[in-house]
């Protein structure tokens, strides 16, 4: 197995995907946000560039569709949701279409729909992605979301955590560069993401504007088995871990989210 990650947008060009699979990751928040949306039981996400195309696809089935998304961190005007995890409840979106844009995420979330494989990786869901892209039996390009096109210290963290799981599971496992740089800052802050909070430039700046709880949230490794995977134009959960997440909203009281 080869594996690669592009630890800025600006790597994303160069970026092997024909063949591959490819995870885009943007931890703080669009991708942990996904997951959330999908383990809430969405039928399906649908990342699009820009807010004008977000509100002309919900415009075509408005009853069946949760709009969401963020420009600079805060909820866009008019949407029904923001980027925080915490939003993406089953009574919100479970059933649902969700259309998500941000500033970040879902550019990356289009670039990887373009690999032979695609699906979406948080810190919350690594252990979860990696079973999962080993079962595609392809090399591995990771995408990271990354700030405004510059470096981001939690996606690359999230990146190399990805690709310690790949290798363990790939012994002899090929490594770029990209990804023996992501490899070697995972190792450091795994055990101990909390960290992240205070050395993120992100994770300062949705502090700063009163998103605090959401580095809670998303500052967390392996608390969801589900993996959103691409098809049919959007990210779902993976029928196993659909069940799953169904079943455990079943075990609590209320059956809510």
């Amino acid at each position: 197995m080869r594996l690669h990650v592009a630890l800025t947008p600006g790597d994303f060009s160069d970026a092997p995907l024909t063949g591959r699979t490819a995870f885009a990751v943007d931890v703080l928040r669009a991708t942990t946000a996904a997951v959330a949306a999908c383990e809430a039981g969405c039928r399906r996400l649908v990342p699009v560039a820009d807010e004008a195309t977000a509100e002309a696809m919900a415009a075509r089935d408005r009853a069946d569709t949760v709009v969401a998304g963020e420009r600079g961190g805060e909820a866009i005007a008019g949407f029904d949701l923001g980027n925080s995890p915490a939003e993406f409840t089953r009574e919100r979106v479970g059933g649902r279409v969700v259309v998500l844009t941000t500033t970040n995420g879902t550019a990356a979330m289009l670039t990887a729909a373009r690999a032979a494989s695609a699906a979406l990786a948080a810190l919350t869901n690594v252990s979860a992605a990696a079973r999962w892209a080993v079962r595609q039996e392809r090399d591995v390009t990771v995408l990271c979301a990354g700030d405004s096109g510059t470096f981001a210290l939690e996606d690359v963290v999230c990146a190399g955590l990805l690709v310690a799981r790949l290798a363990a599971a790939a012994p002899g496992a090929a490594l770029s560069d990209g990804a023996a740089a992501a490899l070697a800052l995972g190792r450091h802050y795994e055990g101990r993401l909390d960290r992240i909070g205070r050395d993120s430039r992100w994770a300062l700046n949705l502090r700063s504007i009163g998103r605090e709880a959401d580095l809670a949230l998303c500052l967390r490794a392996d608390v969801s088995a589900v993996v959103p995977v691409f098809a049919a134009g959007g990210f779902s959960a993976e029928p196993a871990a659909a069940r799953l997440a169904t079943d455990r909203a079943g075990a609590r009281p209320g059956g809510g989210a």
